[in-house]
């Protein structure tokens, strides 16, 4: 080994150390340890982290119920990314009614599922007033239900579509039912490779600012990140960067969420995709560099469930959901099933007490003895999607009343 390879082995021993002490590491720094530092010891130092912001609860790890209503897949963005969206005026193209919406609300709550994700297309028609409709709508029928949806990006298009303001959009939507955002349309905020793959969506630096002004007005959201489309490892760091960034002045995202993008069906066609261990190094430089994030999540669904289990030793605290329902990560290949008793064992096998959550991340349920363990089988991902083989499209689904 040269004296420059030691240096540098020296130099990335005292960035991790530092940044399992709960150091701030900075953007250069957080690209040499995703690009170089070695795998066990980055995980070790993100889950060092992970138990220090977590002491006293350090041996739980959560999950949530909860469903993707996908209201339609019209869509103007054309994102090369995407094998659910359809051009508005193709054949292809379908709505939900407000009818079946709200039945598969009801479903949710049947089931035990404590938030939805209202996720479709960018219609040409629907702007600030289809979504108070259908907003309020849910929350008068189903209160209880935490509705954690949308993001920038349905903002940008709706306040258009409406005349108005971005402002005015997040307070009339709010008002009307919406809890916070689920991030959506994140991808990849770098100008370049967010051009590759979404040329028609908002820019990074616009997708930032109303999330910014969504937090300053008390709407809280997760942040995203895809990743394989073809960006650089330094494009990756920036990404999180730039969400740091965002996240020292408000405080508002709640967690951060890399996911992978899936090949099938799509424009990219699979020409790049992340491995399976460049999501992991992310899981753990994102614990590292995100310190002012509260969650770091894993995602069985895109990497499967056994690397969604490792997440949970790279600095992840969550395991995310179990999915009701999904159509968008299905449709390009995603195809990835689990349920409740599943992702319970899953949990426990790495090592943690598994605990549901709510969308607040509070605990709600914690699975601290086996012999407790729900045995309701009814609660199983994609259950009525459409994308996925195993799922059905049968619009009455056959389910027990949860106790």
């Amino acid at each position: 080994m040269t004296e420059t390879a030691d240096l540098t082995s020296v130099n990335l021993a005292a960035v991790l150390d530092r940044a399992a002490a709960g150091g701030r590491i900075t953007p250069e720094e957080a690209l040499d340890l995703y690009r170089y530092a070695p795998l066990h010891a980055l995980g070790s130092a993100a889950d060092a982290v992970r138990r220090k912001r977590y002491a006293g609860t350090e041996h739980i790890a959560t999950y949530i119920i909860e469903r993707n209503i996908n209201y339609t897949n019209a869509c103007v963005t054309a994102c090369k990314f995407c094998a659910f969206y359809a051009a508005p005026k193709s054949d292809k193209v379908w709505t939900r009614d407000l009818e079946d919406i709200l039945r598969r609300c009801e479903e949710t709550v049947a089931l035990g599922g404590t938030q939805i994700m209202f996720q479709g297309g960018h219609h040409p028609d629907y702007g600030v007033e289809y979504y108070e409709k259908h907003f309020s709508a849910i929350k008068q029928a189903y209160p209880q239900l935490v509705i954690h949806s949308l993001g920038a990006s349905e903002i940008e298009h709706m306040s258009r579509i409406s005349g108005v303001t971005a402002e005015e959009a997040i307070r009339r939507i709010h008002a009307a039912g919406l809890d916070s955002f689920a991030g959506a349309g994140a991808e990849l905020l770098p100008e370049r490779p967010r051009k590759a793959i979404a040329p028609l969506k908002e820019s990074g630096e616009r997708w930032l600012e109303i999330m910014e002004l969504a937090h300053n007005l008390g709407v809280e959201s997760t942040s995203t990140m895809l990743m394989g489309t073809g960006e650089t490892n330094a494009e990756r760091i920036e990404h999180l960067r730039m969400i740091r960034d965002v996240q020292d002045r408000t405080g508002g995202f709640r967690a951060f969420i890399p996911y992978t993008y899936q090949p099938e069906n799509n424009h990219l066609k699979g020409q790049t995709q992340a491995t399976l261990f460049e999501y992991l190094r992310m899981i753990a430089i994102a614990r590292l560099f995100l310190d002012n994030v509260a969650h770091i999540q894993g995602s069985w669904l895109t990497t499967g469930k056994e690397v969604g289990q490792l997440s949970l030793h790279y600095g992840a605290d969550d395991l995310g959901s179990i999915m009701l329902e999904e159509n968008v990560v299905s449709s390009a290949g995603a195809k990835h099933r689990s349920n409740r008793m599943e992702i319970i064992d899953l949990i426990r096998k790495a090592g943690r007490v598994p605990a549901q959550r709510a969308t607040t991340y509070e605990h709600l349920l914690v699975h601290d003895d086996p012999a407790n363990d729900p045995v309701d089988d009814k609660v199983v991902s994609h259950l009525s999607s459409t994308a996925i083989e195993g799922g059905t499209a049968h619009p009455e689904l056959k389910i027990v009343q949860a106790s």
